[in-house]
């Protein structure tokens, strides 16, 4: 009779490490619920070669759900191809499954990704952005929205409905110098993307990974990037005080990721 796998006991996590080799294959061996957040962006179309590997989307979703504790986020950062005159719509298509199979879409929102030279077709504006799908397994469990966004008029009275957010109190109160962010991140310059003289061909900025590590989770929490790449995510997971695990099917980029992390950590602003 064939070996019953089932009555195995759950493998333990790979817990900051960056593990080359297939992502459903290693996350199949992974407990279910044990992560709180992924940071990602997978291949998308055929815009890289990513050195000739190819993913299984589906097979991934599904992992992705079932590794998720209740409240855990991904974070999906995806953009689409331009073929034969039309876009190709592969985002959405994503974006549209993850609720198919039960996920929350929590946000949709959008990085501009400034400079790069033209980008999608002759016929249409170039494209300057990439969506960051925020998918949630139910409501989040953590919601750390940033507030760094410039206030337009730092100082001003509150109006009644403003206040009347809050009903335990009916004093009047003033607006601080920095707002809540909007859903549409830009950074600087394209410099905030770090140089590796060219080995990985799309790298998104640390900050980026960063930002939305602060925003849907906490010091001590899990977080994952099936599609390691130069290991931004695991860089800044660990930064953050979060344990990370990489996953990445391209060895050459695993040892990009790996040389990265062995250079000592900086810390992060306002730390000593």
């Amino acid at each position: 009779m064939p070996k019953d796998d089932s009555a195995k006991p759950p493998v333990s996590l790979p817990l900051d490490q960056i593990i080359c080799g297939d992502n459903c294959e290693i996350m199949r061996q992974m407990p279910s619920e044990s992560i709180d957040l992924v940071v990602t962006s997978p291949p998308y179309d055929d815009l890289r070669a990513y050195g000739g590997h190819s993913w299984d989307f589906y097979g991934v979703a599904w992992n992705l759900k079932r590794l998720h504790k209740p409240g855990g986020v991904i974070v999906w950062v995806v953009a689409d191809a331009t073929k034969d005159g039309s876009e190709t719509g592969s985002s959405f298509q994503q974006a549209m499954h993850f609720k198919s199979i039960g996920m929350n879409l929590h946000d949709t929102m959008v990085w501009h990704a400034p400079g790069g030279g033209a980008k999608g077709s002759n016929l249409s504006y170039w494209q300057s952005f990439e969506f960051m799908f925020v998918v949630s397994k139910g409501r989040p469990a953590c919601i750390n929205r940033l507030a760094d966004h410039p206030c337009s008029d730092p100082g001003h009275l509150s109006t009644p409905a403003v206040r009347a957010i809050s009903r335990r109190s009916n004093k009047t109160t003033r607006s601080g110098e920095f707002a809540i962010r909007p859903n549409l991140w830009a950074y600087n310059t394209i410099d905030l993307r770090w140089d590796d003289g060219g080995a990985h061909p799309a790298k998104f900025p640390e900050l980026l990974a960063r930002d939305h590590i602060l925003s849907w989770s906490n010091p001590g929490d899990v977080v994952l990037d099936p599609f390691s790449g130069s290991g931004t995510t695991a860089k800044m997971a660990r930064e953050t005080g979060r344990r990370f695990i990489g996953i990445e099917v391209n060895p050459e980029y695993v040892e990009i990721s790996r040389k990265r992390l062995a250079q000592q950590a900086l810390p992060m602003d306002g730390e000593a």
